[in-house]
Order: structure tokens, then C-alpha cells, then sequence
């Protein structure tokens, strides 16, 4: 049994007798009730044997919850491997496996599906896949099911809901399963609606954290017992019972959201990719942009390239224009001073617009005025209960309001010089879209961002402002596009701050029609820049081939490994000292907790945290997890120091 316990240091299988009445259910992957240390947990059947070499007494199993087979041994597998990787314990990554059981659905019984037709008439139209160097390559090896691997660079303008389909279609039709992990909803209901038209509807999946727990657990059902063959799903998906894998897909892994926000802290990307080589399957690692991770993936031969060739490029992708916010410029031109525009960038909008297409116009922040500072000494307004930023929900607000508390400010003043103005520090989407709606009289102007999304657009003049991630579609793509404030972005003290950047960025600018059909994205930055020059040029595998090289020299993730540990300093010591760390390996640090990290939990607030990195090369991953989780286990039993929190290789190092 492995019973579900919250302490590391018991992280492992106890033996349990089983009564004669409950023989038959209590199989491998049941789910249990056992009592331990006096008190009844839940627990999974990892194996059964006639034999145990414990040698005091055994308790007895209390209860099977159910004699549904819940934990498979492939997902048992990758269970195992999740926390070995990440230095987590399998209680924690069984949570994010498994999702709770709801009796009243479990006791239906499944429908009735008809067998899977599997003729050469249903074969997808995988034509277009042939734009991408090895591309029809990859169609046929799934195809015949091998294990292909690739990362695909998806052309400017490009249906990747339908391609994804078109490759899952292949592999269901092949016999086997597929799973597809995305970002959000947002992007689930995109892919799921390509993939009906394609592939069965009962045989398509959808799971996300939005679902309530009854239909999660009902989809989650179908997947287990084989009925689903295409699961498509945020991040905790992927880790579901898929039967008979063939591929697996992950879709703009450089999203934030596909890591777990919780311990372990595994990656949706890294999860797929050890699900991948465990049970060999095919696997596919596409989008717009590229990281540095797939950048080294590709490098080392894991997964070969998916790219169209240039000529190909060129002809798909718009025109991109970098322009420096000018002051001079502004001056000449009112309407450009209004809109904090550059005049070339108004000249491209109002040209798009003439023409009758919309323009979409991308603002890094949500909101208003997301950030206040002081008017005369620049420093940054915060609140007098938190310390958190202060932000201006609306033109016509009576005061500020904290962005943490949420308590309203109605008389500002300077801690520092005691002054009583205030400045914007970064305009918010909705104020774009006033200055906007200033700077082009008469034109409609649609926002979408946070609570208010907007899907798509029709083809008519509309000036579009959105926050990076919910840009709408535009039927017959935008006419022009005008990516904002890149400071704001390229400014970040993180290490991904690049490559965010031209993810977004050119995830917005791939919905801009063509340089043939008048397409133009103007980016207000530095032509200079690398990232501008990667997005002018459309080249995220160079961009992401200076990233991979520029962390070899410093040592950082990909080329390396990291763990970081947040804690109290004398609990952070005391799990150092009894880490028995792989060498080579550095410590760096400690440092105070990155600003807008999480406090660990169960550390008291009035305790101060710290940060410490251990960095190891690169082939020395797994025993630096495997010494920081004996390390934990062996400071939970003693109860003598405040937990420290254990992440590998953490998006955000600070």
C-alpha cells in the first residue's frame, strides 16, 4: 500500500493483511482506506503478495473505496519518475494524477460506443503538413507508429488546431491514443473543435480545472477505461490514463501556466516528455515562438526540427517594422501624441483600417493605470497596510487601490518626499483603448483581457486592444498590428524575459495576414534588440539557439540544473547539512526571496526567508533530486525546523 500522507519521510510502501471479503476488489490501483498512526488515510494498492518481509505486526486493510482500477501501471510509472525528478513525494504527484472520486458517477455504467472505424476513407487530409521540412515525414511515422519526435515551428497565420488534429487523426486511426496538453480553455475549446471534425466526438476528450468535479471525473472515467482516445486538457492532463499512447503533444510550452503551481511544482512540458520516453511514443513540441528547453531537446537528438524553409516563411509571415517611441515624431503629430504612438505606427493602423480590417493593438498590462509612482521622486506608490503596488482602476476612480489588499487609497502621499502626485508608471489596456478611441474618431475599439474576452472579430474596421494571451482572431487575419509599451516586457529582471517577449509578440503578430496581403507589425522598441531582430527577421529557433547558448556560458537552466530552496536560513542550513549533494555542485546564495514569490508553507509570517541555489550539470539532475528528497525526509521526521520548500529547476529563479 502507499498510503496519501503529507510528510516525506513517509513516502514509501507499508504491507497491510487483507480480509477474505475484500480480496477480489483490493487489487492494484484501487483506491483504499487503511488506518495509520490510529487515525483512517486514504492509500492506493501498489501490489499484492502472499508473502511480506516485515517482521512485527501487520494492520488490516479497513475498507476498498472502490474496485475501480485507478492508478495504472504506466501512470504509476510516471508517478514515480515525476518525483524523482522534481524531489517531490509521490503522495503529491498522485494528487495532481488522480483527481478525487465521485461515487454517484463511477457507479453508471459507461455508454455503449461503436467500434472505431478504420479505413483508408477517413484518413485525414495531412497535405499541408508537407509546408514543413519533414513534415510529411512525421505524418507517415506516426502513421506506422514509431516514436517521432519533433519541435514544430508553426508558420505565421497557421490553423495549429487544425494541424494538431490532422496528427492526431493519423495516430487515432493508427489504433492508439493521444494526448494534447495547452495553455487554457481558451485553447482547449479551440483544439477541441477542430478535432470533432476529424475524429469521433465520443472519442474526444476535454479536461480542464474548469469542469466541475463530477463531469472531470466522468471525462477522467472515459479515459481510463478506454473509450476516449484523444484526451485534450490543460496541464494537470497530462498525466491522464491515456491507453495505447502514441503521441503526445504540448502546445506553447513557454506559457507560464503549464507549470503547477504546486509541489512537486512539475512542468506540464518535462511531464510529457518523461511520459514520452517511458512508454515510447511519438511526441510534439509546437508553437509560434520557441524555448530554450526545446532548443535543447532538438540539440541533443532527442526531437529533430519541424520548420518550413525560408522561402516558405517569407511568404506567409507580415511585415514587421520596429520603431522607437520618438518624441520629436509625437510632436508632429497630435493624433500620434494621444495614442503614445509613433507616427509610422498610426500611419500603418489608419491604413489598415481605410482598407476595412481591424487592428490589433497589444498592451503588456491589464486595467488602467496598473502602476502608480510618485510625480516628483519616481518612486513607486504602495500601500500603507501591505506594501503592495497601487494601481487606478478607472478614469473617473476616487482614489487608488491596492493590487494586493484591495483596500482603497483616497489620500495619496510620498513616503518619501512626502509629495502628493502621482504618475503613471505603465498604462493599462483600458486606458489604450481611451487614448485610442481619441485617436481615431469614429472607429469602434473592442478590449479583451482578463474577465472580458473576446473570441473573434469579423473583417471590418475595429481597432482590437488586447493583453498578451486573449488576443481575439480575426476572420481573414488582421490588417495590421501594434505590439506596445516593450519595455515593459524586455525590461523584467528574469531570465526568461527574452523569450516571453517574442512569444508574445509573435503570437499576435502570426494573426496579421500576410507581407502579400498588406499585413504590418509594428513593434514601438529598438530595432537593435535581439529579439526585436529575431521577430523582424521571424526567427525563433536562432533566437532560441542565442538563449540555450547564452545560459551554457552563464550556467543556467536548460544547460544546467537548479534546485532552489526557500526557507528560514537555519532550516535551509540544516537541509543542506544532511544533503549528501553530487559533485560537482554550487551553492549560490542565500538571498533574500525574489519579490512576488510565494512564501513557502507552513513558514510563519514573521519569519524571514530565504533563498539558496544548488546548481549541477547537467547529467547530475536526478541525484541532486534524489539527495534533496532524503535530505527532506530525513528534517521531516526529526520536527525540528520549519519546512523548506524544493524546486527544480523553477521557472523564475529571481
Amino acid at each position: 500500500m502507499l498510503p496519501i500522507l503529507t510528510v516525506p519521510h513517509l513516502d514509501r510502501e507499508f504491507d497491510y493483511l487483507v480480509p477474505s471479503e475484500q480480496s477480489d476488489d483490493a487489487q492494484p490501483g484501487v483506491r483504499v482506506r487503511v488506518r495509520f498512526h490510529g487515525r483512517l488515510v486514504d492509500a492506493f494498492v501498489l501490489e499484492r503478495r502472499s508473502e511480506t518481509d516485515h517482521v512485527g505486526k501487520l494492520g488490516w486493510l479497513e475498507k476498498v473505496v472502490s474496485a475501480e482500477r485507478v492508478l495504472t501501471h504506466d501512470v504509476r510509472r510516471l508517478v514515480d519518475a515525476v518525483a524523482a525528478r522534481y524531489a517531490g513525494t509521490r503522495a503529491d504527484v498522485l494528487r495532481l494524477a488522480v483527481p478525487p472520486r465521485h461515487a454517484s458517477v463511477e457507479k453508471k455504467p459507461p455508454p455503449q460506443l461503436e467500434p472505431l472505424a478504420n479505413s483508408a476513407a477517413d484518413a485525414p487530409d495531412t497535405s499541408d503538413w508537407s509546408a514543413y521540412g519533414g513534415g510529411a515525414q512525421f505524418i507517415a511515422a506516426l502513421h506506422d507508429g514509431r516514436a517521432a519526435r519533433a519541435g514544430w515551428q508553426a508558420l505565421p497565420g497557421e490553423s495549429w488546431p487544425q494541424r494538431i488534429s490532422e496528427a492526431a487523426a493519423v495516430t487515432v486511426n493508427s489504433g492508439r491514443g493521444v494526448l494534447a496538453v495547452v495553455p487554457d480553455q481558451r485553447d482547449v475549446d479551440r483544439l477541441y473543435a477542430a478535432a470533432v471534425t476529424l475524429v469521433d466526438e465520443s472519442r474526444v476528450v476535454a479536461l480542464s480545472a474548469g469542469l466541475g468535479p463530477a463531469e472531470r471525473y466522468r471525462r477522467w472515467l472515459s479515459v481510463l477505461r478506454g473509450d476516449a482516445r484523444l484526451v485534450i486538457g490543460t496541464r494537470s492532463a497530462v498525466f491522464a490514463p491515456v491507453a495505447e499512447l502514441g503521441l503526445v503533444v504540448v502546445w506553447d510550452d513557454g506559457d507560464d501556466s503549464l507549470a503547477e503551481p504546486r509541489a512537486p511544482y512539475p512542468h506540464a512540458r518535462e511531464v510529457a516528455m518523461l511520459r514520452a520516453h517511458q512508454v515510447r511514443c511519438a511526441a510534439l513540441l509546437g508553437g509560434y515562438a520557441r524555448t530554450a528547453e526545446v532548443q535543447a531537446l532538438v540539440r541533443s537528438g532527442w526531437a529533430h526540427d519541424l520548420a518550413a524553409p525560408r522561402q516558405a516563411l517569407r511568404m506567409r509571415a507580415p511585415r514587421v517594422v520596429a520603431l522607437e517611441d520618438s518624441a520629436y515624431a509625437q510632436q508632429r503629430d497630435p493624433a500620434a501624441r494621444t495614442a503614445r504612438l509613433p507616427s509610422v505606427a498610426l500611419d500603418a493602423a489608419r491604413a489598415a483600417l481605410a482598407a476595412g480590417s481591424p487592428v490589433l493593438v497589444q498592451v503588456p498590462r491589464r486595467g488602467y493605470v496598473p502602476a502608480l509612482a510618485c510625480g516628483r521622486c519616481r518612486s513607486i506608490a504602495r500601500c500603507r497596510h501591505c506594501t503592495g503596488p497601487l494601481s487606478l482602476p478607472a478614469r473617473d476612480a476616487p482614489g487608488a487601490v491596492c493590487r494586493w489588499c484591495g483596500r482603497d487609497e483616497l489620500a495619496l502621499s510620498c513616503a518619501r518626499c512626502g509629495s502628493d502626485t502621482v504618475r503613471a508608471v505603465v498604462i493599462g489596456a483600458r486606458r489604450t483603448a481611451e487614448e485610442l478611441g481619441r485617436a481615431f474618431p469614429g472607429v469602434s475599439v473592442i478590449t479583451s483581457g482578463g474577465d472580458d474576452v473576446v473570441e473573434c472579430v469579423p473583417q471590418r474596421p475595429a481597432v482590437v486592444v488586447a493583453t498578451p494571451g486573449v488576443e481575439p482572431t480575426a476572420t481573414g487575419g488582421y490588417g495590421a498590428a501594434l505590439l506596445l509599451d516593450s519595455w515593459a516586457l524586455l525590461g523584467r529582471q528574469d531570465l526568461r524575459a527574452a523569450e516571453d517577449t517574442l512569444r508574445r509578440w509573435m503570437a499576435a503578430a502570426a494573426l496579421v495576414r500576410s507581407r502579400a496581403g498588406g499585413g504590418v507589425v509594428v513593434v514601438v522598441a529598438e530595432s537593435a534588440l535581439p529579439t526585436v531582430q529575431a521577430l523582424i527577421r521571424w526567427d525563433p529557433i536562432g533566437h532560441a539557439q542565442v538563449e540555450l547558448d547564452s545560459r551554457d556560458e552563464v550556467g543556467l537552466p536548460p544547460a544546467v540544473h537548479i534546485a532552489a530552496l526557500d526557507g528560514v536560513p537555519a532550516a535551509v542550513s540544516a537541509l543542506l547539512a544532511s544533503a549528501e549533494l553530487p559533485q560537482p555542485s554550487e551553492k549560490i546564495g542565500p538571498v533574500e526571496l525574489p519579490v512576488g514569490a510565494r512564501r513557502p508553507p507552513g513558514v510563519p509570517a514573521d519569519l524571514q526567508v530565504s533563498r539558496m541555489l544548488i546548481r549541477v550539470p547537467r547529467d547530475g539532475g536526478l541525484a541532486l533530486a534524489a539527495a534533496l528528497r532524503k535530505a527532506s525526509a530525513i528534517q521531516s521526521a526529526r520536527h525540528d525546523r520549519e519546512p523548506v520548500r524544493v524546486q527544480i529547476d523553477p521557472l523564475h529563479i529571481g
